[in-house]
């Protein structure tokens, strides 16, 4: 079985998806085509409606592609069954996302564990030792006991980004993380974004704001669905 571009952390090829709204097609994604090596730090730039989260969706297997083929380290996402995808994503990629989708009635800490139970891989005391680590990390241990209510916003970004980190994944897929953010609580979670890059993951963030373009390697420009430019060359 083909396992695309083994150099390749992320390839996509021909990607289309076509929802019905009405009986009527709509193009959300068209002939989309990318690769994207271990370690780089890309941004997906592009206004509302330009198809980016539609993107992470189908990078990550939330929602099934129409047409062409995605491959994250060596896995073919698109032949996944949905049973196979929801495990797959929990233990080899890390997904935050703009509205936290943090369990109000759990702690912090709690958050982080169920990620942990969810995939399999939860191990009494040394699951919980490990998501005081990672709250750690994101400088939220001496608030682990507290509920996402009692947090801010950007509190509650940084537990997303500790909780996506559980199974130490190669790929990380942000979509507009900073979206609900002041600029000061932006920068906090771009340094985080900084620091995890420097550790080796590699990371798609998708974004309106044309400014992520001076945080990242490299650049894909979102219109109508099609990738318009790479890094700076039209395609």
């Amino acid at each position: 079985m083909d396992t695309g571009n083994r150099e390749a952390m992320i390839e996509v090829r021909n990607l289309v998806k076509t929802y019905y709204t009405g009986g009527k097609p709509f193009s959300a994604l068209r002939s989309v085509n990318f690769s994207i090596s271990a370690n780089e730090y890309v941004g997906v730039i592009g206004k509302s409606g330009a198809g980016k989260t539609t993107l992470i969706n189908m990078l990550s297997g939330v929602d099934q592609i129409t047409g062409g083929e995605v491959y994250v380290n060596g896995t073919a996402v698109h032949a996944l069954g949905d049973d196979q995808l929801a495990l797959w994503r929990g233990l080899n990629l890390g997904v935050v996302f703009q509205s936290f989708h943090l369990l109000p009635m759990l702690s912090l800490l709690d958050n982080i564990t169920l990620a942990m139970d969810f995939c399999g891989t939860y191990r009494h005391g040394k699951s919980e030792k490990r998501a005081m680590a990672l709250l750690d990390s994101v400088e939220l241990a001496d608030h682990a006991r507290k509920l996402p209510a009692q947090i801010s916003g950007g509190e509650k970004q940084r537990v997303a980004i500790a909780r996506a980190l559980v199974n130490d994944p190669a790929v990380i897929l942000a979509d507009e993380p900073t979206g609900r953010l002041d600029s000061a609580t932006s920068e906090t979670i771009f340094r985080i974004f900084d620091h995890l890059i420097a550790r080796g993951k590699t990371i798609v963030m998708v974004s309106h704001d044309r400014t992520l373009a001076d945080r990242v390697n490299r650049v894909f420009n979102l219109e109508d669905g099609q990738i318009i430019s790479n890094g700076g060359e039209e395609l």
